[in-house]
């Protein structure tokens, strides 16, 4: 997906780029990965300087690999957000993990995330992965906004030191966007040098109907509760643009009968604030009115399929 020149350079860190010039060309991909809820998709937001990855409180929200490209005259960074690290419990979990594993392979950046609330250690295999990679790491200790002393934030700090000595830290806020200035200069600075993988105006490797799902997705997250929200997958099965409005299609699945009726809600009215919200988001990421039709249908166990899951998207 593309945005318009003049639009794409108003990403906020392109500033930088003045400040420290560089005479060779860098590209490179700079993976972020970490436990879930610890910010990841925050910060991949605040970096790219466009919402490109769905934001909730809730755990487990990233389900792909999601790339969002930033360039300047002299370099081109390929950010990716990835699902955060579990334990798989379903068929979709396992392929959610498949993605993260991409990510430490073809990197030339590793952004590993924490938090200063996570008290649950990291799956010992991927931190072995970051621990003995042959690229530069940044391990990143976000939410120090919400530090109580500077002691805390110290302990931290020498834990992590510890944990991982190749690495090299720095404490920031992605919510407040501070420190995360830091995080691109430091990125700008150890970028190999290579030519563009993508043309320099484009801003994701994601089509319009990945982002519509997703925003689909988001309001789901943010209005149903304990299962409900992990059971469903968007679909876009109609998406239609002319000069002054988008005319979409989209399809709800979930894995239970129970599960429709909650997420239709009474006369309709649950489905019809998501609609409303989603409109809201779309006409204001893609600059036109929206029209959007959402349906709910039932697809018994679908995070346990390999063929339905390769259908969404996920093999």
């Amino acid at each position: 997906m593309k945005l318009s020149k003049p639009a794409f350079q108003g990403c906020k860190f392109l500033f930088l780029q003045e400040l420290f010039p560089m005479n060779k060309h860098k590209s490179g991909f700079v993976n972020i990965i970490g436990c879930p809820n610890v910010g990841k998709s925050t910060l991949m937001n605040a970096l790219v300087g466009e919402k490109i990855s769905i934001i909730t409180s809730k755990a487990q929200t990233t389900r792909h690999r999601i790339m969002g490209i930033v360039s300047g005259e002299d370099f081109q960074i390929v950010y990716s957000d990835t699902p955060g690290v579990l334990k798989p419990k379903y068929k979709l979990h396992e392929s959610m993990m498949k993605f993260v594993g991409t990510a430490l392979v073809d990197a030339d950046v590793i952004l590993f995330m924490t938090d200063i609330f996570e008290d649950q250690p990291i799956e010992e295999k991927v931190l072995e992965r970051i621990k003995n990679s042959k690229v530069p790491v940044l391990l990143l200790i976000n939410k120090i906004d919400l530090i109580k002393t500077e002691e805390q934030l110290k302990e931290i700090v020498e834990k992590w030191e510890k944990e991982v000595p190749n690495a090299e830290i720095i404490s920031l806020s992605a919510l407040q966007e501070f420190n995360t200035d830091k995080v691109f200069k430091r990125i700008l600075e150890i970028l190999p040098e290579g030519e563009p993988f993508y043309p320099k105006d484009e801003l994701t490797d994601k089509p319009e109907t990945f982002f519509v799902s997703e925003t689909i997705r988001e309001k789901i997250l943010s209005n149903y509760h304990q299962e409900i929200p992990y059971s469903v997958e968007v679909i876009v099965e109609s998406f239609k643009e002319d000069e002054k409005i988008i005319r979409i299609r989209a399809e709800i699945y979930v894995s239970r009968e129970s599960q429709k009726a909650i997420i239709i809600g009474h006369q309709g009215g649950s489905i019809k604030k998501v609609g409303i919200q989603s409109r809201k988001d779309l006409e204001a990421f893609f600059g036109k009115q929206i029209h959007i039709e959402l349906f709910v249908k039932v697809d018994e166990d679908w995070r346990d399929n390999a063929n339905k899951l390769r259908r969404y998207g996920y093999e």
